[in-house]
């Protein structure tokens, strides 16, 4: 298994090759697909750290603070992208072109309108604090329907 770290720089370094830096609201959305969508097509997680449901959406807290310094800016890639198993590098790679086409305000409109971050925030306002987990069995069971249903 892959750290939620290093999956990130994969994608910093991934989207900077293609000419789409992105910045760390945005990084954080697609960590959540890629991670949503091994569990519901995999059965298993894709890095161990856990998913918060925090106010703009799911965040994994360590690849936040890993890059909080650049603010709303688009990450520079100043390191060399990890060496990740080849079905991990597909993966991201499905997970780029099927989300990475999004607006950071599209991709957080769309988490806040599904069941796992709805799920975890429970009754809280939009606006309110939370480090509420998002459960894998969640995101399993939510990404699971969508395959079922296209």
């Amino acid at each position: 298994m892959s750290s939620a770290v290093d999956v990130a720089r994969w994608m910093l370094c991934f989207c900077e090759e293609h000419g789409d830096p992105i910045t760390n609201l945005k990084l954080q959305k697609l960590l959540y697909y890629a991670q949503a969508w091994c569990l519901a097509l995999y059965n298993k997680p894709l890095f161990g750290e856990k998913i918060e449901a925090w106010v703009y959406g799911p965040v994994v807290a360590e690849v936040y603070r890993a890059f909080k310094n650049f603010g709303s800016r688009p990450i520079d890639c100043e390191f060399k992208a990890p060496d990740l198993p080849d079905e991990v590098v597909g993966h991201l790679e499905e997970i780029i072109a099927a989300f990475g086409g999004y607006s950071t305000y599209q991709l957080e409109k769309m988490t806040h309108q599904e069941a796992p971050w709805c799920n975890a925030r429970g009754n809280l306002p939009l606006d309110a604090p939370s480090n509420a987990e998002i459960s894998h069995e969640d995101m399993k069971s939510f990404y699971r329907t969508l395959c079922d249903q296209g």
